[in-house]
């Protein structure tokens, strides 16, 4: 049992397993009825409860905002998440600045996201880091202050796939996440209806090793603003397991373990000497043991359908069941429209931008009993849910 003397409560591991199943609640026979009995389910199953209970299954969950749309990480795709419908917003990936602020950007190192490249002045500050073990060449958000990463504004990452969304090119800043904080309440305020964010502690081994450790500056924020408790609308999220445990002893948010191909191994395992694989967290012993300190995991959708040599998908695993023997919810990444990123057999032509036949991919995934999906296009996921639930 672990406990968190500093906030005077105790709070253990098994507090941990016994809410993952509570979230699972009448979920518990929901996620595991096919067909129309489970979609009928489906339909209730976000009504009454509190937490994640609250939240319909499948969970939309805008992944960076709406980035199939605009800019990932701007309060533009944040806004725009939200006029869409997500469920959840992916507010937002939190790497820190040199003067200890958590900002969201999808890496630390931000040349292909802001306009960096542009402002004369930071020209000194690009330079090759080595991150996670990959050496990596550009400007990192722990060599500017805040005031100096506020200068910059936003660009589109894959503008190849998106050539539509470099219209929105320099329109916002880069959001801090006290800030993402204040506006989940102004907008909730807004719009009648609690917003949900699923922010990610990115590469914490990396960041503690510099003395700007994530977790403890997550754990203030969230309880400066009272967003640090079980029923709180805040879910965290990592690629590193002890990051995931180093924030079960400092707040009671629901946790969820992020995890990559089945060969890779999280880079605190690394660091660790630790031997293991995903493909080790995702045996029953595995699912097990990441449900003594979270309540779900977030595989990538080829943990739960693997795809064969051309690219077309394959049967799918046992993960979503034995994740949910264990009462761990399953919230998968990353479903986008364009057909680089679906499976072969539901890609039309070609193009790079073009979108493919993603409802068709939606509803294969939707039919593993996910529990939700992280996608770059919400109001496609809505309407997919929409059609799996009615099916």
């Amino acid at each position: 049992m672990g406990s968190d003397q500093a906030n005077g409560r105790t709070q253990g591991t098994g507090r941990r397993a016994l809410l993952g199943a509570a979230v699972l609640g009448a979920g518990g026979a929901v996620l595991g009825l096919p067909g129309a009995a489970r979609a009928a389910d489906a339909r209730t199953a976000g009504h009454g409860g509190r937490g994640l209970r609250s939240l319909p299954v499948p969970t939309i969950i805008g992944h960076r905002g709406a980035s199939g749309y605009r800019p990932e990480h701007t309060f533009g795709s944040y806004n725009l998440a939200l006029d869409l419908g997500a469920d959840v917003v992916e507010a937002g990936d939190l790497v820190p600045t040199r003067d200890g602020h958590l900002v969201c950007r999808h890496e630390p190192e931000i040349g292909g996201t802001t306009d960096v490249a542009a402002h004369p002045e930071f020209a000194g500050r690009r330079t090759t880091k080595v991150l996670d073990g990959v050496p990596t060449t550009g400007w990192f958000t722990e060599d500017f202050t805040l005031a100096e990463l506020k200068r910059l504004r936003a660009v589109e990452r894959i503008p190849a796939n998106r050539p539509h969304n470099t219209l929105y090119n320099g329109r916002w800043e880069i959001p801090t996440f006290e800030e993402v904080l204040k506006w989940q309440d102004e907008q909730t305020h807004k719009r009648g209806k609690q917003v949900w964010i699923y922010p990610e502690t990115k590469h914490p081994t990396y960041f503690r090793k510099l003395g700007l450790g994530l977790e403890e500056r997550v754990a203030k924020l969230l309880r400066k603003y009272g967003k640090d408790n079980r029923n709180s609308p805040v879910i965290l999220q990592s690629f590193e397991p002890t990051s995931i445990q180093k924030l079960n002893q400092l707040v009671d948010n629901p946790l969820v373990v992020l995890l990559s191909s089945a060969d890779s191994r999280p880079y605190d395992f690394v660091e660790a000497n630790d031997p293991r694989t995903v493909a080790d967290l995702i045996t029953p012993r595995g699912l097990r043991e990441i449900a003594g300190y979270a309540q779900g995991i977030g595989p990538t959708l080829d943990l739960v359908i693997p795809k064969k040599a051309d690219g077309t998908l394959a049967e799918p695993t046992t993960l979503v069941a034995d994740a949910h023997k264990v009462g761990l919810v399953l919230h998968p990444y990353t479903m986008r429209n364009e057909n680089p990123f679906l499976p072969a057999e539901y890609r039309k032509g070609g193009a790079a931008d073009a979108y493919g036949d993603v409802f068709g991919a939606f509803k294969t995934y939707f039919a593993t009993g996910i529990d939700g999906v992280f996608t770059d296009n919400a109001d496609t996921g809505l309407l997919a849910r929409a059609d799996f639930l009615n099916g």
